[in-house]
C-alpha cells in the first residue's frame, strides 16, 4: 500500500514521490502530521557566517517542495532577519504546505537587552513575528532558552498565560518550550503539567552527546512532541566547522576538527555523517537541522533518505570509535549561563 500523503501536500506544488519518500508523526497531541525532517532557520541570518538570500530563499521551497513540512526560526536568529527572509520565502509556498515555528524571550545580542520574558515583550514578539512571517497565525510558539530566565516563576506566570492568551485570540496554535540544559526543561514541563505542547531539545543527539535518551521517557510520557535539533552541534559536527561565538570549550572543538579534517582528506563531508547518525533515535517527532543553502538541504535529506556510502560508513564507525572518545566534556551546560549572568552583574554594578 502507498504511504497516504499528509494534509500539507499540495497538488502541483510538491514533489509528490519525494513526500511519499518522507516519513511523517503525530506532533504530539495537536493534531499536526510533520516531517521526520524539519527545516530550522537559525542560519537565515548572519548568525552562520555570510547569507547569500537568494540560495536561502530557493532552499526554503526546495525543502519544502520535498516533504518538509515543518520550519523552525526564533526573533533572536539574526534579531529578526531569520523571520524576515523565511517570510520572503514563504511568499513562494501555499500555506497549507507548511507549519511554521517562532519563539519569545530572547531577542538581542546586546547582554542587557538580550531577554524578556515578559508580559508585554511577549505579546509584541509574536505580534512582530506575525508581521515577518506574513501569515494571520503561527502554527507554534515557543519559549526560548528558559535557561536564562531570572525565574521560572517569570516564566509561568507571565510568558506562558500570555502565550494562552494570544491563542484564544487566534494568533498561535500550540505552545512549547525550548532550553540547553535538560534538567530546566524538566522541571518547568512538571510545573506546567498539560500546558505545553512540545519541548525542542538541541545538540543533545550527536556524535558527541547523547543525553536526550535519558530525558524522553519523561517527555513522551507527557504527550508531548518532542523536537530534536542541531545534530550537527552548531556547527562543531561539519567541514566547515563551528563559528567564532560557540561555546564549547578548546578541547572538544580540537576534537571535531581532527574529525572534520579526516573527514575532507577521504572527500567526505562530516555534517552528512552526523545527520545520518541524528535521525536514528526513536522518539522525537522531528530532527531539526539548519540549511541554509539548496546544497545542504541536498546533502541532509540524501543522509537520511539514501544513508551513507560503504567508504562514509567507515569513516563513521572509525570517528566513533577513535576520534570522539577523545573528548572531556561531553556538553557546554552552563557556559552560557555563567557568561551572561557575569555580564548582567557587571552591567548592575557599574
Amino acid at each position: 500500500m502507498a504511504p497516504a500523503l499528509p494534509a500539507t501536500f499540495v497538488e502541483g506544488f510538491h514533489s509528490e514521490n519525494y513526500v511519499k519518500s518522507m516519513e511523517y508523526s503525530p506532533f504530539g497531541c495537536t493534531g499536526m502530521m510533520v516531517s521526520k525532517v524539519s527545516l530550522g532557520c537559525g542560519t537565515l541570518s548572519q548568525f552562520y557566517g555570510d547569507l547569500d538570500v537568494e540560495d536561502a530563499v530557493k532552499a526554503v521551497e526546495m525543502a519544502v517542495r520535498q516533504g518538509i513540512n515543518y520550519i523552525d526560526t526564533a526573533p533572536y536568529y539574526g534579531q529578526g532577519r531569520s523571520e524576515e527572509v523565511l517570510g520572503y520565502a514563504l511568499k513562494n509556498i501555499p500555506r497549507q504546505a507548511f507549519y511554521v515555528a517562532t519563539k519569545v524571550g530572547r531577542y538581542e545580542l546586546d547582554f542587557g537587552r538580550m531577554f524578556d520574558y515578559s508580559a508585554q515583550k511577549t505579546r509584541e514578539s509574536v505580534e512582530k513575528s506575525l508581521q515577518l512571517l506574513g501569515i494571520d497565525c503561527i502554527d507554534v510558539v515557543q519559549i526560548h532558552d528558559v535557561e536564562f530566565s531570572p525565574s521560572l516563576d517569570e516564566v509561568l506566570q507571565e510568558t506562558l498565560p500570555t502565550l494562552e492568551e494570544l491563542r484564544r485570540e487566534g494568533k498561535l496554535k500550540f505552545i512549547g518550550v525550548s532550553a540547553y540544559p535538560m534538567d530546566i526543561l524538566k522541571e518547568l514541563i512538571a510545573r506546567a503539567p498539560g500546558r505545553f505542547d512540545s519541548v525542542l531539545c538541541y545538540s543533545r543527539n550527536t556524535l558527541i552527546d547523547n543525553s536526550l535518551k535519558n530525558y524522553l521517557p519523561f517527555f513522551l510520557q507527557n504527550k508531548l512532541a518532542v523536537i530534536c535539533a542541531s545534530g550537527h552541534a552548531m556547527g562543531l559536527l561539519t567541514n566547515a566547522g563551528p563559528q567564532p561565538w560557540h561555546p564549547a570549550d578548546e578541547q572538544m572543538k580540537a576534537v571535531c576538527r581532527e574529525a572534520s579534517e579526516y573527514c575532507a582528506q577521504r572527500g567526505i563531508e562530516l555534517g552528512k555523517l552526523a545527520m545520518f547518525h541524528f535521525v536514528q533515535l526513536a522518539g522525537p517527532v522531528t530532527f531539526l537541522a539548519g540549511m541554509q543553502t539548496q546544497k545542504l538541504v541536498e546533502i541532509n535529506l540524501n543522509a537520511y533518505r539514501e544513508g551513507l556510502s560503504v567508504e562514509e560508513s567507515e569513516a563513521l564507525t572509525h570517528l566513533i570509535k577513535t576520534v570522539f572518545p577523545k573528548i572531556h566534556h561531553k556538553n557546554w551546560e552552563g557556559i552560557e549561563v555563567d557568561r551572561y549572568r557575569a555580564a548582567m552583574k557587571a552591567l548592575t554594578n557599574k
